[in-house]
């Protein structure tokens, strides 16, 4: 495990399994500009390399222990054949060394390692024993599953691969209905610019306190956009573009879709009140496969599932929609922590879930005052 100070690791981080674009520099470019510092490591065998990791360190304001007090976070990563044990082994045993050199109170990891597809205890579902038994090797070397999941840990992923007939075949025969109705009752989709970014972050504030979820301030949003707006698209550079629905040219829903190595990810959706029976965002979605599959992405992460698959999960409602689209419920390991100072993990964990109350309460309140 060595620390990277090359240019080109994004050009890295495509060689190996799965790479996702919160690995990417510029995602680390992001969280930099919000309290966070990148640390990119690699692995080699010898010539080769084998593992990577965008480690993102943020040191905890109190006073007299700032210096020695941090967490660390790897969102979707590491990145490396999880398949190889031996690798396995290398890398987890350098990170916990590496969090209790760091004086960590945490170090947490999110890879996108398959613990199942399909809903549980469905006739679908199917066992990825990599995954599981990734999750027990954790546990015997100390890790927790973390009580905060940064990222949603199921997901539902389109396969993008087929003609645009057979995609639409695999959706529910209501969502194709629907589709096609948006089309019928005038709905239009088009690409976003700058120019749209303020009024795309009015309507997602908007929709998060009509839903109840809290979001961030604009200028965290126009970051994201800003930084991952490159024209013109290309496949293994992280780009992303908004997708505004419209009716008689009045925006009434949209989506920020994500791109890097062969996969789109939808990441942030909104919508108004306006013209919902014209369901506008069931076109939305369609549009975005359809632009994902002509810049050669095989996959479109929905991003987002239950944690528990029945009525009294928050993403339920959310859930129904997604799985109308045709895609497969991927259930992966989620984030899992390694504490080395068990009593300052315990103090963290038990005071920032508070904290975090405290602050999505002030936040929401920030957005519905800044809308009025």
């Amino acid at each position: 495990m060595k620390p990277y100070t090359g240019s080109d690791w994004n050009t890295l981080i495509v060689q190996l399994p799965n790479p996702h674009f919160l690995q990417t520099r510029e995602w680390s470019e992001v969280k930099e500009k919000n309290g966070w510092e990148p640390m990119p490591y690699v692995w080699y065998e010898g010539e080769k390399l084998v593992a990577t990791a965008m480690i993102l360190k943020r040191a905890l304001p109190i006073r007299g222990f700032a210096a020695r007090l941090s967490v660390f976070y790897i969102p979707k990563g590491p990145l490396m054949d999880w398949e190889n044990e031996s690798l396995c082994e290398r890398v987890l045993g350098d990170l916990q060394e590496f969090a209790k050199k760091q004086g960590a109170i945490f170090l947490k990891i999110d890879p996108d390692v398959v613990l199942g597809t399909g809903i549980p205890e469905s006739e679908d579902e199917q066992i990825h024993p990599v995954g599981q038994k990734l999750q027990s090797e954790l546990r015997a070397r100390g890790w927790r599953y973390s009580d905060d999941q940064i990222q949603f840990r199921n997901t539902v992923l389109v396969d993008l691969q087929e003609d645009e007939e057979e995609i639409l075949m695999r959706m529910k025969s209501k969502t194709r209905y629907n589709i096609r109705l948006a089309g019928r009752k005038g709905v239009s989709v088009r690409v976003g610019a700058p120019d749209d970014w303020a009024m795309l972050y009015k309507i997602y504030a908007e929709t998060s306190i009509r839903d109840g979820f809290a979001i961030r301030d604009e200028e965290y949003y126009k970051t994201v956009w800003q930084t991952f707006n490159l024209e013109p698209l290309t496949l293994n550079l992280p780009t992303c573009e908004p997708l505004i629905a419209e009716v008689e040219g009045e925006p009434v829903a949209a989506i920020f879709v994500f791109y890097f190595a062969e996969r789109a990810y939808y990441v942030y959706g909104m919508s108004t009140t306006n013209h919902r029976n014209k369901m506008p965002t069931y076109l939305l979605q369609w549009e975005a496969m359809k632009r994902a599959k002509e810049r050669d992405c095989t996959v479109y992460d929905l991003w987002g599932a239950p944690e528990i698959f029945d009525e009294s999960d928050d993403m339920w409602g959310v859930f129904r929609f997604k799985s109308g689209l045709g895609g497969e419920v991927v259930r992966t390991l989620g984030a899992w922590d390694y504490a080395p100072n068990p009593l300052w993990y315990k103090l963290y964990t038990e005071l920032i879930p508070r904290v975090l109350n405290v602050m999505r309460s002030r936040g929401k309140k920030r957005t519905r005052e800044n809308l009025t």
